[in-house]
C-alpha cells in the first residue's frame, strides 16, 4: 500500500513541479551557503521543512475523508493526495536545498529522508490534533 501511495506521489509531484513557482529568497552572496556549516544550513532549511509538512498535515486534516481514527495507511492516501496542492512549500525547500547543497539535491531529499519520515511525522501530528 505505501508503494503504491510513494509511486503516486512520485507522479503527482512530476506534475505538481512543472508548474511557474517563483523561486525562494536567496542570501546576497550565494556562496555564503557554502561558508556554512552542515548544522547551520539545516537550522537554515527547517522552517522551510516544516512549512512544507504543515501544509500537508493541514490539507490531509481539511479532507473530507480524514477521519480521526483512520489507519496509517489511509493518511497515506490523504499525504499522497495532499502534495500538489502543497506544490509552493515543498518546491521552496527543494529549491533551498539544491541552493544550499548542489543542484538536484533538494529532490534526493525529497524522494529520500524527506518522504521517509513524513507518513510518521504526519500520522504523529494528525493525532495530536485530532478532535477528541
Amino acid at each position: 500500500m505505501i508503494l503504491k501511495s510513494l509511486a503516486g506521489l512520485s507522479l503527482v509531484m512530476s506534475v505538481a513541479f512543472d508548474q511557474d513557482v517563483p523561486p525562494t529568497p536567496v542570501l546576497a552572496d550565494p556562496g555564503g551557503y557554502m561558508q556554512m556549516s552542515i548544522r547551520q544550513r539545516d537550522a537554515a532549511l527547517l522552517p522551510l521543512v516544516r512549512r512544507a509538512t504543515d501544509c500537508v498535515v493541514g490539507k490531509v486534516t481539511a479532507d473530507s475523508r480524514y477521519e480521526a481514527d483512520m489507519t496509517p495507511a489511509g493518511i497515506n492516501d490523504l499525504i499522497v493526495d495532499s502534495i500538489a496542492v502543497c506544490a509552493k512549500p515543498v518546491r521552496a525547500m527543494i529549491d533551498a536545498h539544491d541552493r544550499m547543497y548542489g543542484k538536484g539535491s533538494g529532490e534526493a531529499f525529497l524522494l529520500g529522508p524527506y518522504l521517509d519520515v513524513l507518513p510518521s511525522a504526519v500520522v504523529k501530528q494528525v493525532k495530536v490534533k485530532a478532535p477528541r
